[in-house]
């Protein structure tokens, strides 16, 4: 085990006045001791243990059982038997990351599902047995597509907090893309959609980027509102 040693000064000054004249007694200073040099092996063993760190905290792990942790590591390199097997480990480890991710977008979670029973009393927002919510923009009044669609689509995508993550708006160029290749929250909604009808879907975390979220611009358990305007079927 790696130990560190903080560096430490004190630094005192006495004082004393006099009816006459005052005097002052030398700051003393405590010696210092010097860290001891690590070595490769050392080193090496210290950036494990932060590069394992970092990666836990990132995924919402607060702390572990630093003592169980390092028996672990004894047993398997002094060739013991594990007390939990490797496949059992497994299943530990899983159950353990999905509370600890579960737990740190707890509030995310709370404001969307919020966010999505407010949203489905509005008297205009029609809300599936998925849980999927759209409103009509634009009835539109030519046929619907298929899930083994192809489709040309207008769309722009937002957060519930107003945040734009993509338009197709915005480059001026519509997508097209095979309706069963998309989010299913997409692939529900669009085939609801005629030709030249425009919708906005609520689309709830499960049918769109789930506990993952997407890149920086989507987070975890986020609700996608989508304008979508569909253009064309086919090629």
């Amino acid at each position: 085990m790696i130990q560190k040693t903080m560096l430490s000064l004190c630094l005192v000054a006495c004082s004393f006045a006099g009816f006459a004249q005052s005097s002052k007694k030398p700051v003393a200073h405590v010696a210092t001791k010097t860290p001891p040099a690590m070595t490769s092996l050392d080193s090496a063993s210290y950036s494990f243990g932060l590069k394992i760190a970092m990666g836990l905290k990132s995924d919402g792990v607060k702390e572990l059982n630093y003592q169980m942790l390092s028996k672990a590591m004894e047993d398997v390199f002094a060739g013991k038997t594990p007390v939990i097997s490797d496949a059992k480990s497994g299943e530990c480890i899983s159950a353990f990351l999905q509370k600890a991710h579960s737990e740190q977008f707890s509030a995310i979670q709370t404001q969307n599902q919020k966010f999505l029973e407010e949203n489905k009393k509005k008297p205009n927002v029609v809300t599936l047995p998925s849980g999927l919510q759209y409103e009509i923009l634009n009835p539109g009044n030519g046929p619907k597509p298929t899930a083994n669609d192809r489709v040309t689509v207008h769309y722009k995508g937002t957060l519930i907090d107003g945040k734009q993550f993509d338009s197709s708006y915005d480059r001026n160029e519509p997508l097209t893309i095979e309706l069963n290749n998309v989010i299913p929250g997409w692939t529900e909604g669009v085939q609801l959609m005629p030709i030249g009808a425009k919708y906005r879907f609520y689309i709830p975390y499960q049918l769109g980027y789930g506990e993952r979220g997407a890149g920086q611009d989507i987070p975890p358990y986020s609700t996608l509102i989508f304008d979508i305007e569909l253009l064309k079927i086919g090629k």
